[in-house]
Parts: C-alpha cells; sequence; structure tokens
C-alpha cells in the first residue's frame, strides 16, 4: 500500500520563476542534499525534461530510478510518476502545485505517494518522507530565494 503525504509552502518568488527551478534538474545536486545526480534522459519538443533518472543517498534509502513529467500548459501543475520500479520503489506518484499569491509570491503544493519494495519500519519510513518533504518544500524555497538564484 502505497503513503501519500501533503505539505504547503510560500515561496517569495513569482510562480515562473519556482517552476524555472523545479524544472531545471541537472542542478537539483547543487540544492538538494540527498540526490547525488540527476540526467534528463528524454525531452519533449518543447524542451522540457519527460524523463529524468535520478540517484538519491538518503541514508536509509539509496535509490537509482527515472521518473516521467508531465506539466501543465502554464506550468501550474508539475507532475511525476516512475516509470519502473526500482530497488526500493515499487511506485510514485507526486505533483507540485502552484498558486501566484496577491503579493507576488508563490504557494507551492507538493504531494508525494511512494510504494517502497522494501519493508521498512515506521520510524525510518517517517524519517526517509520527512528528508524528502523537506527537499522538496524548504530546500526549493531556499534555492528559489537565494541572492543571484537565477531569474
Amino acid at each position: 500500500m502505497a503513503d501519500s503525504s501533503t505539505q504547503s509552502i510560500i515561496i517569495g518568488a513569482s510562480p515562473d520563476r519556482v517552476a524555472a527551478v523545479i524544472c531545471d534538474f541537472p542542478s537539483y545536486p547543487e540544492w538538494t542534499d540527498a540526490i547525488r545526480r540527476a540526467e534528463v534522459v528524454e525531452e519533449y519538443e518543447d524542451g522540457y525534461a519527460s524523463q529524468v533518472r535520478f540517484t538519491i543517498d538518503a541514508g536509509v534509502l539509496a535509490d537509482e530510478y527515472v521518473l516521467a513529467y508531465e506539466y501543465a500548459e502554464d506550468l501550474s501543475r508539475i507532475e511525476w510518476h516512475l516509470v519502473e520500479p526500482s530497488r526500493m520503489q515499487r511506485t510514485q506518484r507526486g505533483s507540485y502545485d502552484l498558486v501566484g499569491n496577491p503579493d507576488g509570491g508563490t504557494t507551492v503544493t507538493y504531494t508525494l505517494e511512494v510504494e517502497l519494495a522494501v519493508g521498512m519500519l515506521g520510524m525510518f519510513r517517517r524519517k526517509a518522507e520527512k528528508m524528502i518533504m523537506d527537499a522538496a518544500l524548504k530546500q526549493l524555497k531556499r534555492r528559489v530565494e537565494a541572492p543571484g538564484a537565477a531569474h
């Protein structure tokens, strides 16, 4: 059975800027603790990644896997799913939903559903989930809001 989690954060930047950081997969190892490598293996005609291979090492969770991505035309939603089971995961589905706020910031809602291929004690699963959520939101916020971040 897959576990699903959702969290939101407010980032002090426009949805376009947030989406640009999310879609810059090769730079993920620069700002996320667990991702060692992110390689675009296939692109759509418009240049956006359709498949990305990730190598992660989050202590209790080390894995290599490929995610397939789909995008809303205005990039208000970026979603993905695991292409095929990996050593650690049977399934993974997730999404970022970006909503512009009146003050120019963006509310980012991150949803992740993962079914692990290995049994993991609840305590370790929660720790791994917290690390993934932190990377997805807090580390994303830090990257987008950093002085000199790509605009």
